[in-house]
């Protein structure tokens, strides 16, 4: 049997491959400090799983609109306008497995074969295995350490080509945690309405921000940035619930109908009365966030001054999501060696940054308990001091 030659041309995904190996050496009992998985450690908020048991209990339970709830897309574009000032309506949204899923739909109905597609590296990783399996070509371009790993609008400016369609967007970013301020936005946005291209805004992490930092998406800051943004975000990352695989994107009408067929042909509709938990999350008491945020801000303090006491590697201070990005390459080792090296030698998860586009740099998620992060911090100094 002949696999199509479209599966040869990615790689499985690498975080959820350490993840999953880390939670099978805690199923046999190894005491594994695992920094490896983006998932925050809390339980979804009661009043979340509430909603959806109620629908649970109305009958929510039947097959639904390819496109979503109606009402949790009413609830969507409420939540656009008010959090982000973006003018969108029900028509303008599209209910997605997961934020990944939403992404993924936009590839299929967007991309064609030769269309470039501009990331910034270091990228979450299935950004360029998404537009190579619907047939683009990714367009990397390098940002450093010294730059915060952010990219400036010479360089954007450079990446375009006659054949760029679309420059992905990812603030507050994984894996570096970089948080893009008001002008870098607004300069960035000049460019690709120059360009006439279109951005797709991965805004999973907008309300994951530390020390003031405050969330501008792209799209609000002008009319001619607005028509030629799309905006990608979902319920994982600030309401603790990755499993629920909810999330959506909001856009022209044309290719929010366009992602709809694709999905129809696909999934069908998000599970029916999980949208019901989602509407509550958008419009019910927001103070679960705050909660997580505060937590997430302490541990990473700790983190980093744990990371900054170590003379051989470094990172820059990240604003944003629950990840620090770390230079090892004092260390001699690439990223993958050291990971599994690591974890064999140490029972510590980490993810090299190989999967990132930066083999130089591994990536820590600081998204569990104060314990787990100070003795694995331990066994982290421990390790890099036995190989230096």
């Amino acid at each position: 049997m002949k696999l199509a030659t479209r599966v040869g041309q990615v790689t499985p995904s690498l975080t959820l491959a350490i993840s999953a190996k880390a939670k099978g050496m805690k199923n046999q009992g190894i005491d594994v400090c695992s920094f490896s998985a983006g998932e925050p450690d809390f339980d979804t908020p009661e009043p979340i799983k509430n909603a959806a048991k109620k629908a649970l209990d109305q009958g929510k339970t039947k097959y639904g609109a390819a496109a979503g709830e109606p009402e949790l897309r009413d609830a969507i574009a409420r939540k656009l306008k008010r959090d982000n000032n973006l003018d969108y309506q029900r028509e303008n949204v599209i209910v997605t497995n997961g934020g990944k899923h939403s992404l993924f739909n936009l590839m299929l109905a967007l991309i064609e074969t030769g269309d470039e597609v501009i990331i910034p590296a270091p990228y979450w990783l299935s950004y360029p295995e998404m537009v190579t399996l619907a047939g683009g070509k990714p367009v990397i371009i390098e940002t450093t350490e010294a730059s915060g790993y952010k990219i400036t609008p010479e360089q954007l400016k450079g990446a375009i080509t006659p054949k760029t369609k679309l420059f992905i967007f990812n603030s507050p970013s994984n894996p570096t945690g970089s948080v893009y301020n008001p002008e870098e936005i607004k300069v960035l946005a000049q460019v690709i309405v120059e360009a006439d291209i279109l951005v797709v805004a991965d805004e999973i992490y907008e309300k994951i921000l530390y020390e003031g930092n405050q969330h501008l998406s792209i799209g609000s800051i002008n009319e001619e940035i607005f028509k030629r943004t799309l905006v990608s975000n979902g319920f994982a990352k600030s309401y603790a619930m990755t499993g629920w695989r909810l999330g959506y994107m909001a856009g022209s009408s044309e290719i929010i109908k366009a992602m709809t067929t694709i999905q129809s042909h696909s999934t069908s509709n998000v599970c029916t009365f999980a949208q019901y938990g989602a509407i509550e999350a958008l419009e019910g008491d927001q103070s679960c966030v705050g909660e997580m945020l505060k937590a997430f801000a302490e541990r990473r303090i700790f983190m980093l001054e744990q990371i900054r006491a170590i003379p051989q590697v470094s990172c820059p201070t990240p604003y944003g999501a629950f990840y620090i990005f770390v230079d090892i390459s004092q260390t001699g080792m690439k990223s993958l060696e050291f990971c599994d090296t690591l974890l064999e030698s140490q029972q510590v998860a980490t993810i090299p940054g190989i999967a990132f586009g930066a083999d130089q740099c591994i990536r820590l998620s600081y998204a569990t308990d104060l314990n787990t992060i100070e003795k694995g911090m331990k066994r982290l100094t421990n390790f890099i001091q036995s190989i230096c």
